[in-house]
């Protein structure tokens, strides 16, 4: 293979992919993984790292701890999935995105090391040793590393990182992870390793207990982050950023601190964050006030980060957000019921390995509704999930595809309205 485009090919063709197929590309163990870091001689070891997981914000609060790593000077490596629109989102450097020569490479090197071995990894097993093998070549001196899926099974968890961050908990990924809170938070609470101090985003009753067993066995630190910071309110300035007040143990210690990140669920992020900066901090990572600030003003800039609460369009406002579960989608509408529009437009499509029910209770009825599909083997029916949406009162028409649904609804929405595209991580990635 002699182009990205071939290798490119390869990935998506000849390694089971969960982003495509679902449950069927998921490994429940470790052995790929461990191979393929034996097979390049163990690239993670020559940087530090943070380890991210959790059901909803891992994404974003690995973006912003990358940001304020690059606002302090650091070479910051981050590793993220899935992509949106290019397969090299996932590795990133200082915010660029690896080369297509260095995926070339990377791919023709393990093909002629797997030679003898005859390994069959999945696609997020060989896109892990890819990124660990960059951020070495790269020489970073930090790599924020976000959890593919659950934690202690997850390819990312044979690193030893600096912190372990676990965002929150809901339901997903149920047929794999469990279908029970503490379960799901078992499973999460895999990446917890001795001497590594961890930080809880958000406290539950049902899992606190969970995550404080796996930290004494382990054993080490743990802390919960919303018990100690808290985000006062959130309101948009006329700049266009969001301002959140922070308070620390009732005090308030970050008034005005300012996000390029529109999505009211980011309250729950910046606090996560926050805690994770003390934490490093008194690692001696010296992560100052000015850093901070300036890292979380300038996360979409430093690090690219896309499909949060994103502004698509104008007259009539268009956004997008990658939230797909319960615990996502009801942020979504309470940020939806927040903005000013006349009429409600909501283009939706969803993979079929999710509750599909759970998330239509939680959608307004008074919208109107343009069902579609991503163009993936996971993607549900439109015409069943439109079935589906009526017994909730949930009206309008189905799509063949993304494309052809939002060009209905911006051609039926009045300057006022607001269009708003999402269900699936897919359907977003396949309009920006």
């Amino acid at each position: 293979m002699k182009t990205y485009q071939e290798v490119l090919e390869f990935l998506y063709r000849q390694l089971p992919m969960f982003q495509r197929t679902g449950p069927a590309a998921y490994k429940d163990n470790l052995d790929n993984t461990i191979r393929l870091d034996d097979l390049f001689d163990h690239p993670h070891r020559s940087f530090k790292t943070i380890h991210v997981a959790g059901t909803n914000g891992k994404g974003s609060v690995s973006h912003l701890l990358a940001s304020i790593f690059q606002e302090a000077g650091y070479r910051t490596g981050l590793y993220t999935s899935p992509h949106l629109k290019d397969f090299r989102e996932r590795i990133r450097v200082n915010g660029e995105m690896i080369t297509k020569e260095a995926v070339v490479q990377f791919t023709e090197r393990y093909l002629e090391k797997n030679q003898a071995e005859q390994l069959e990894p999945s696609f997020f097993e060989l896109t892990v040793s890819m990124a660990f093998d960059y951020f070495r070549s790269q020489k970073v001196d930090m790599a924020i590393i976000e959890v593919g899926l659950g934690g202690r099974l997850d390819s990312t968890n044979i690193i030893t990182p600096e912190v372990s961050v676990i965002t929150n908990i809901s339901f997903d990924h149920m047929a794999l992870l469990g279908n029970t809170l503490p379960k799901i938070a078992a499973e999460k609470a895999g990446i917890i390793k001795k001497d590594v101090p961890v930080v809880i985003g958000e406290s539950s009753p049902e899992t606190d207990s969970v995550f404080e067993q796996f930290a004494e066995k382990a054993p080490t630190s743990l802390v919960f982050a919303d018990r100690e910071y808290r985000a006062d309110y959130s309101m948009l300035t006329t700049g266009g950023k969001q301002s959140l007040n922070i308070r620390r143990n009732e005090e308030l210690i970050y008034p005005d601190i300012q996000l390029d990140l529109l999505g009211i669920y980011q309250r729950k992020n910046v606090p996560t964050v926050l805690k994770t900066i003390d934490v490093l901090n008194a690692k001696g990572w010296n992560l100052e006030e000015k850093v901070v600030r300036n890292g979380l003003l300038n996360t979409i800039h430093n690090t690219g980060l896309m499909g949060r609460w994103q502004i698509i369009g104008n007259n009539p406002l268009t956004v997008c957000d990658t939230g797909h579960n319960p615990a996502g989608i009801r942020l979504v509408v309470e940020q939806i019921n927040q903005t000013a529009w006349k009429a409600l437009h909501i283009v939706i499509g969803m993979v079929n390995d999710k509750d599909q029910n759970e998330v239509l209770a939680l959608l307004p009825p008074h919208a109107h509704y343009y069902f579609t599909k991503a163009s993936i083997p996971r993607a549900g029916n439109p015409e069943e999930l439109a079935a589906k949406a009526a017994r909730f009162g949930l009206k309008g028409n189905c799509y063949p595809t993304v494309r052809q649904a939002l060009s209905a609804a911006l051609a039926h929405a009045g300057k006022n309205d607001l269009v708003f595209v999402g269900g699936s991580t897919f359907v977003v990635a396949e309009i920006l």
